[in-house]
């Protein structure tokens, strides 16, 4: 098994600032156990720092899935495989914040700490040089997440923007037109090495066979 490593060889690396993190209750007798509610809690303020990924994970999926949009977090934090995290910097003026998926898990690494896949780091506005940076991290209940037309509409808009990254996105909408068609739209915020742009992409499909009617995509 490989685990990831940050930039400086370290499987990870503790915090020298203070942070807003309380522990939550954890079962001894439960590996890796957290109340429901911790899924749910309120955002963690922390650090970040950044790796070059590696060719295994200990979630079997790749760092370069959601656009190279993926983390590295510890092993008995609560977050899961295939969770999706805001990450948002707090060392920028500007505090971008994108959205990552968790690929990887490392022994002996605190719930406020987050490894970042290179181009993620970047894509929040962080030097490299800095190696690592204040951040908040909010995790994505189910509820959140992207459905599958809205993963449909982000691969449209990637392939229709093939020189940025999809650094985040949420749902707009969603709304049923008819008994044979439901129309969901959904934002976009891409990043090239020159601007941010933010899309909104639409799909009208129906539901009863899941073929897709029409779709569009435009710049807001």
């Amino acid at each position: 098994m490989m685990y990831a490593y940050d930039q400086y060889g370290n499987p990870y690396v503790y915090s020298p600032y203070p942070v807003a993190y309380v522990p939550q209750p954890y079962n001894p007798y439960q590996r890796g156990y957290y109340p429901n509610f911790y899924y749910r809690q309120q955002s963690v303020q922390g650090q970040a720092s950044w790796t070059e990924g590696g060719a295994e994970t200990a979630c079997n999926t790749p760092w370069s899935t959601n656009n190279y949009m993926t983390a590295a977090v510890g092993e008995n934090t609560p977050y899961q495989c295939g969770q999706k995290l805001k990450v948002k910097n707090l060392s920028s003026d500007d505090q971008k914040e994108i959205t990552v998926t968790v690929v990887d898990q490392v022994p002996n690494y605190p719930p406020n700490k987050i490894n970042l896949h290179r181009k993620a780091f970047q894509a929040l506005g962080a030097n490299l040089d800095a190696g690592i940076i204040n951040v908040q991290i909010t995790p994505i209940t189910p509820e959140q997440e992207s459905s599958e037309w809205g993963k449909y509409l982000m691969n449209v808009t990637q392939t229709a923007y093939p020189n940025y990254q999809i650094t985040d996105y949420k749902s707009v909408s969603k709304t049923e037109i008819s008994s044979d068609q439901t129309k969901e739209v959904y934002e976009y915020t891409l990043q090239s090495s020159q601007e941010t742009i933010k899309v909104q992409a639409s799909v009208t499909y129906n539901p009863q066979t899941g073929r897709v009617v029409s779709f569009d995509l435009k710049e807001v």
